[in-house]
């Protein structure tokens, strides 16, 4: 506990380069809690700051001397993890995760999108409301996809419109193209 009575969580990060571009990958002794798109220095100070504030204590880099915290061995896991789905070799993260940074509606959706939806597949917003016994807040499932502080590994990539569009994405459309193309999903962009 700190001096104000608040919990701190240490969080331990690194920095993993993918085909998407840097991926800010962060964990707790409770897992993995944070992944950031396009996490380049400006972007990912930005994460770090608002994630030190979330959990009450500033992340710690994986590798300096003050990264023997809590969560190291399973960011050293994710990282082997997130390296092998870009590599084509995995189609399931098999790790812990720390829900801490969404709660209610948003945390209910976002963990049956992680059990529900697998590699290469698809669901609609609609169809996700649905699952979680709210058929008709297929824009509160968008939102909750907005607010997930586990992309990629929670796959708010595979949600997309009813209507065959492809929907928003918090890392940008690019970024969801190419994830659903090495899930086989959309064909691989030509250049």
């Amino acid at each position: 506990m700190d001096s104000q009575g608040q919990y701190e969580q240490r969080a331990v990060w690194a920095v993993v380069d993918t085909g998407i571009g840097p991926l800010l990958l962060a964990a707790t002794r409770g897992g993995l809690v944070n992944v950031v798109f396009h996490a380049t220095a400006e972007v990912r100070d930005g994460a770090l700051e608002r994630l030190g504030s979330r959990l009450g204590a500033a992340p710690v880099e994986l590798g300096t001397e003050r990264s023997g915290e809590p969560g190291g061995p399973l960011l050293t896991e994710a990282i082997r993890q997130v390296r092998a789905y870009f590599a084509g070799e995995r189609r399931s993260f098999e790790l812990p995760l720390d829900w801490s940074l969404v709660s209610g509606f948003n945390r209910e959706v976002l963990r049956e999108l992680a059990a529900g939806v697998p590699f290469g597949a698809v669901v609609g917003y609609g169809d996700l409301a649905g699952r979680v016994g709210q058929p008709g807040a297929a824009q509160a499932v968008g939102t909750a996809m907005g607010a997930n502080p586990l992309p990629v590994v929670v796959p708010c990539h595979r949600v997309v419109e009813s209507g065959g569009g492809i929907g928003g994405f918090g890392g940008g459309l690019e970024t969801k193209r190419r994830l659903l193309a090495l899930e086989g999903v959309l064909p691989e962009p030509l250049f």
